[in-house]
């Protein structure tokens, strides 16, 4: 991998090895002071025993009482929710107490003890909130020797004055702004954790623009187009802000394009910032997935690279809670096949299991024959202890997966919303779903998701029969407030309000007969992944100059227009989410870095990931 190529992860690893040293200037034993989300975001890419070999003593939490005797006077009659959800953005889903899996956030919650001559190095978000936590901690009782302070983001300079005027101790020995405001979940998938962002609040907003720069400056990218989904109000937004801080603040002022330093090139600047939004695709949240990752987050829920387990029969004590992280070093495994599908997904994890126990079976106390041989065994043990854990494992979440796939009958019913999602032929799917909705086999859940594919399909048919299904969706038992969901969804994401392309509506006749003729002689093995997301018709085109500019217009120092014509041809393309994406995007995305390397690389960042229990549940909120 390029040094200089687009990768989120790698971005975030590079700010964290300065951050442990104080870039430089705090040597020695240290504490590391984090917020909800910074506490989240070095999760992503550091686990406990990297930190704590980095002269790390001890890891806190500046914004939680138990953690700071700063805080448990002044919060002792109130939550402290509300840091939480400003610096988190997403409080169901900070594990800030796990200790599975060897992340930081086991050491988020520890207490302190004698650390007064030690140094702090907080990371922490640059909200008024924490500006507030350190004026607090500096003005009263300062606990450490000295404060290096890293902001992920860029400090208002009204924060920046109000913190150097109530350091009366002179404790705190530098400040900088640290880039790293997202979640690097895959080296191409980086997402805010950002909840709720369907309907977007102006609080909301700010974090998603400040989350957007962040992704940006981390990766030492200078926009040299920017172009936006012209259907949304909030993307137009987004974009115009977007330029017009680049224009205003010279911290945007590194050269544009690739980010590399050697080439002069006039024609580099190809960085194509791209930002659309969940509405123009409501179907691709609402589908069963087939791959790892997204299988995962869709059946047991991904958040913070964490799956819990507890409760899934015959599940050991030790594997309630697992990581499945994709950062290097942390489990080649899952970085391998993430992307695999379920079928290959199983002949790879009984191909891990087989290679353990041939390992295990080297290595029995009854093979020991000399102090070599025990030495030999001493010194492989920590690897295989390790190994054993991540095999149960990945053993562990195939287990539950197969027998949810059993349960939930999801073969039977993916297959029928890939048709729904992908063909034309209302008759046929009206019948088998009336037919669906009166199973008892098939679970609620799943009844209330193939009456809303229908509804999205069939919406501007002259016989929809859309009443008529909510009526057997009643009958079927789905609850009333969720069949009002088939109303929501269309009024977020229906044929009035999105832009054109969601099923063929902007493609030739030609390329529909393509895609057509390719899912049929691919055969049954593709019965459930025929769909492709809308996404990935925009990336197609945008890479051979063809995105219209009728819907995709583009933001210019005079402002935004449809002058897209003889743009050059990007060779990064940095798209931007509002609303969230989801994992069959992300492996579409990763799939097509692949088999485009060198050529074109595209990064996909959004406000959270969603499946689509989270989708359903901010639908209810519009």
């Amino acid at each position: 991998m390029s040094s200089d190529q687009l990768d989120g992860i790698t971005s975030i690893r590079t700010y964290v090895d300065r951050l442990v040293t104080g870039d430089g200037r705090c040597n020695g034993m240290k504490v590391l002071l984090l917020d909800g989300a910074t506490t989240q975001i070095l999760s992503c890419v550091s686990t406990q025993s990297e930190i704590l070999s980095r002269e790390v003593y001890l890891v806190s939490r500046l914004d939680d009482p138990r953690c700071n005797p700063n805080l448990k006077e002044h919060l002792s009659n109130s939550s402290n929710s509300d840091f939480n959800n400003e610096n988190g953005g997403d409080s169901r889903n900070n594990n800030s107490n796990s200790s599975v899996g060897g992340g930081i956030h086991s050491l988020a919650l520890q207490q302190e003890a004698h650390v007064g001559h030690m140094k702090a190095v907080a990371f922490l978000r640059p909200t008024e909130n924490n500006i507030g936590l350190l004026v607090r901690e500096l003005s009263i009782r300062p606990r450490f020797a000295e404060y290096h302070i890293y902001f992920s983001g860029i400090l208002p300079p009204n924060l920046f004055q109000l913190l150097s005027e109530n350091d009366p101790q002179e404790r705190v020995k530098q400040v900088q702004e640290f880039y790293a405001d997202y979640l690097p979940i895959n080296p191409d998938l980086l997402s805010l954790n950002c909840r709720n962002t369907l309907k977007m609040t102006s609080a909301l907003y700010a974090r998603n623009l400040m989350g957007l720069q962040s992704m940006l400056l981390a990766n030492r990218r200078q926009p040299g187009m920017i172009r936006y989904q012209k259907s949304s109000r909030v993307a137009k937004q987004l974009a115009q802000e977007i330029s017009e801080n680049i224009r205003a603040d010279d911290i945007f002022h590194f050269r544009r394009g690739t980010g590399g330093s050697n080439n002069n090139n006039n024609n580099n600047n190809n960085l194509l910032l791209l930002i659309v939004d969940r509405m123009d695709d409501p179907v691709t949240p609402l589908l069963s997935q087939w791959t790892y990752q997204a299988m995962v987050h869709e059946l047991l829920g991904l958040n913070n690279n964490r799956v819990i387990l507890r409760g899934v029969p015959n599940v050991s004590k030790d594997l309630e809670e697992v990581v499945l992280s994709s950062a290097p070093g942390h489990d080649t495994f899952f970085q391998t096949h993430r992307n695999s599908n379920f079928g290959e997904l199983g002949e790879a994890i009984q191909k891990l299991l087989q290679d353990y126990q041939a390992r295990s079976q080297q290595h029995q106390v009854s093979n020991l024959k000399s102090i070599e041989d025990m030495q030999s065994f001493m010194e492989k043990y920590p690897e295989l202890r390790s190994e054993s854990h991540t095999v149960s494992k990945h053993v562990a979440i195939m287990g539950e997966l197969a027998r949810l796939v059993e349960v939930c009958s999801l073969m039977d019913v993916s297959a029928f919303e890939q048709d729904l999602a992908c063909a034309d032929d209302q008759g046929g799917h009206l019948k088998e779903l009336m037919a669906k909705l009166d199973s008892s086999s098939i679970k609620i859940p799943d009844k209330l998701r193939l009456g809303m594919l229908y509804a999205l399909r069939y919406e501007t048919a002259m016989h929809n029969a859309i009443p008529a299904v909510k009526e057997a969706m009643r009958r079927g038992g789905v609850p009333p407030s969720n069949i009002a969901l088939i109303d929501a969804v269309l009024k977020y994401g229906g044929a009035k309000v999105r832009g054109p392309g969601l099923y063929g509506t902007n493609q030739s006749s030609l390329s529909k007969m393509t895609k057509s003729f390719m899912t049929s002689v691919q055969g049954v093995s593709n019965v459930y992944s025929q769909h492709s997301p809308l996404l990935m018709d925009t990336i197609e085109s945008a890479v051979k100059g063809k995105l219209r500019g009728e819907d995709y217009p583009m933001v210019s120092k005079l402002g935004t227009g449809i002058g897209t014509d003889n743009l050059p041809i990007p060779q990064e393309i940095l798209i931007f989410m509002v609303g969230g994406m989801t994992y069959e995007e992300a492996t579409k995305v990763s799939e097509f870095n692949d088999a485009n390397a060198g050529r074109v690389r595209v990064i996909l960042g959004g406000s959270t990931v969603h499946n689509s229990t989270s989708f359903l549940e901010e639908l209810k909120l519009i």
